[in-house]
């Protein structure tokens, strides 16, 4: 569906958007993790809800939606977010901001809820361009995935 070479300019987008450059190496990448991931296969939508078959997040946090527009991800916004409790979910739903069209892509990814407060602090922190619930990563790897709408 993607290849190396763009799945490298999306994660290089995002990290760019989000001020990541002191966490990112040449070995950066996107995807699940071992402790973290959002399985798409299977996804289903209705409308503007998704409904992703099993999320995984090490703590409690959120699935988080980001629209592409003009060809890239925009990580400066979000388009749905859903809370998800520690450990495993199934049947996971999260809505969208509008009626996207089939084919639509999104950037589908985990952040965790820093302050435990179940409510998405997506305010930038300071110089840097941090969330202050930050993206959820494995190492190099973000977790999260570019999804196009069924």
């Amino acid at each position: 569906m993607f290849s190396a070479k763009w799945l490298s300019a999306i994660v290089l987008s995002l990290v760019a958007v989000y001020g990541w450059a002191e966490e990112a190496t040449a070995e950066f990448s996107m995807g699940n993790g071992e402790h973290n991931w959002i399985l798409t296969e299977g996804a289903t939508r209705q409308g503007s809800t998704f409904v992703f078959p099993e999320v995984q997040i090490d703590g409690n946090g959120w699935l988080v939606m980001h629209p592409f527009e003009n060809g890239k991800p925009n990580g400066d916004i979000y388009v749905g977010v859903t809370y998800l409790a520690d450990g495993k979910s199934v049947d996971v739903e999260i809505e969208v901001d509008n009626d996207p069209a089939s084919g639509d892509y999104y950037i589908v990814m985990l952040h965790r809820d820093v302050d435990e407060d179940r409510e998405l602090d997506f305010v930038f922190v300071g110089d840097t361009g941090h969330v202050e619930d930050r993206a959820v990563f494995e190492g190099s790897k973000m977790i999260g995935q570019a999804y196009a709408a069924p």
